[in-house]
């Protein structure tokens, strides 16, 4: 029998997790606009490879991409906000690309489009619940091979924020607690728009980190961690030249 690949394993644990967050929180508008998101993102992405391989697909990444977008979105906003945050995330994925690979993380780009141009805001359901994202995301980690992210990631965090906490006499604990870790294990390792490269992958990690601070500290108007992923996505090929 066949091994489920890793965006299929990714699939089904988002759609799980999304089921119980949905029935512990009550909160049936939150599957109704993720499905939203999810089938925005798959009609849009097999439309645009049917112009161009003349083959009808339906792709796992454009799945997981809704699926991110239905869980970072705020549904208080209606079901289209939803559907072009999916467009804005499968257009970039195709239209900006260096070398055959796309710049920007997808979901993070459409999210961002969307509050920027439609003022959406973000909720991340669930980015708190570190005993089920933790153990998970450890495994989906060690399948992409992407350990060196996080740990440049958490490196960085841990010392800016860690700092931050013992000069203004606040716990470090709280800033574990509330540490956004559906970012970290879901959207930081995003395979293809990461360096491939170890010690590219520790300064990519560890850049958002030090941006997500810089950004945070400044109280920017928009998302400090999608704001910090896109940047660094940027230059993810720059840092492919770190051995």
């Amino acid at each position: 029998m066949k091994a489920f690949s890793i965006k299929t394993q990714l699939i089904i644990f988002l759609s799980i997790f999304a089921l119980y967050l949905s029935f512990v929180y009550k909160d049936a508008l939150f599957l109704v606009t993720t499905l939203a998101a999810v089938a925005g993102a798959m009609a849009v992405d097999s439309v645009i490879v049917f112009f161009r391989s003349k083959k009808f697909v339906l792709t796992e990444s454009s799945a997981i991409s809704g699926l991110i977008v239905g869980y970072v979105l705020s549904n208080v906003y209606p079901w289209w906000i939803f559907l072009w945050a999916s467009v804005f995330a499968i257009s970039s994925k195709h239209l900006l690309c260096i070398r055959e690979r796309h710049l920007f993380n997808p979901a993070a780009f459409g999210i961002f489009l969307a509050t920027v141009l439609l003022g959406a805001s973000t909720q991340w359901r669930g980015a708190g619940l570190w005993y089920i994202l933790v153990p998970a995301g450890v495994y989906f980690v060690s399948k992409t091979r992407k350990i060196e992210v996080v740990i440049g990631y958490a490196t960085a965090f841990l010392a800016l924020f860690g700092a931050q906490a013992f000069f203004q006499k606040t716990s470090l604990l709280d800033v574990l607690i509330y540490q956004n870790y559906f970012f970290i294990f879901v959207m930081l390792i995003e395979p293809k728009t990461t360096p491939t490269t170890r010690r590219g992958k520790v300064v990519f990690g560890a850049a958002v980190a030090i941006l997500v601070f810089i950004l945070t500290a400044s109280r920017v108007k928009f998302e400090a961690e999608l704001l910090s992923l896109l940047a660094v996505n940027a230059f993810f090929l720059l840092l492919n030249k770190l051995k």
